[in-house]
């Protein structure tokens, strides 16, 4: 083959290299946490759950994005409350396999694709057993009331409001089928074991 034909033959494969589709991890824009950020519910806050969302990104590729944990807070030192759907961006939101789980905010908390398939952590793989994900939240991703948010996610004491993040379990009555707000558990590591978690919870990119 002659050096001209060569040199076109290896420009169009370039090209059409640079115009590939992007990996499905580079399209991740949604995961739950792979393990605990700290110690049960006491997570070093909001921006401590940030942080743990952020590093794990990292981990496999995807830092480049503003990382935020799916967490309602309660009003403290003259701070308003927080509510978790306030936090995460208006999607759409990708899993770790490129598939799209909500199209925007009110898709997540009206008709979303989470479930045990789809609820991924970011190295691809399914929670299992472990299925409980901290919120604080209403099903509509606002700060549910009392104790629920283990005093900010900075403690141990306390109760969290938690999700099932494959829509099913034994606790939890009718609203065992919520993704974001299905029961109470304690706040210990101890406690969340107990009832299907380990202090994990979603991550939203907000970008």
């Amino acid at each position: 083959m002659k050096p001209f034909v060569l040199a076109t033959v290896a420009f169009v494969a370039t090209a059409v290299a640079g115009c590939s589709s992007p990996r499905a991890d580079e399209k991740m824009s949604f995961f739950v946490t792979s393990s605990q950020a700290a110690d049960g519910g006491a997570i070093g806050g909001l921006a401590g759950a940030d942080a743990h969302c952020q590093k794990l990104a990292e981990a496999v590729g995807s830092g480049k994005r503003s990382w935020r944990a799916y967490l309602s807070a309660a009003a403290e030192s003259g701070r308003p409350p927080v509510n978790a759907r306030d936090r995460i961006g208006r999607g759409p939101w990708f899993n770790a396999k490129g598939v799209q789980v909500a199209a925007d905010i009110d898709d997540l908390h009206r008709s979303n694709a989470l479930g045990d398939k789809t609820s991924l952590d970011e190295l691809g793989e399914s929670p299992g057993y472990w299925h409980d994900m901290m919120t604080g939240s209403n099903p509509d991703g606002t700060l549910a009331s009392g104790d629920v948010t283990c005093g900010n996610w900075t403690t141990t004491r306390g109760h969290a409001l938690v999700g099932h993040s494959d829509k099913g379990g034994r606790y939890g009555g009718e609203r065992a089928t919520s993704w974001n707000s299905a029961h109470k558990s304690g706040c210990t590591m101890t406690a969340l074991q107990s009832m299907g978690g380990k202090g994990r919870f979603y991550c939203f990119a907000a970008d």
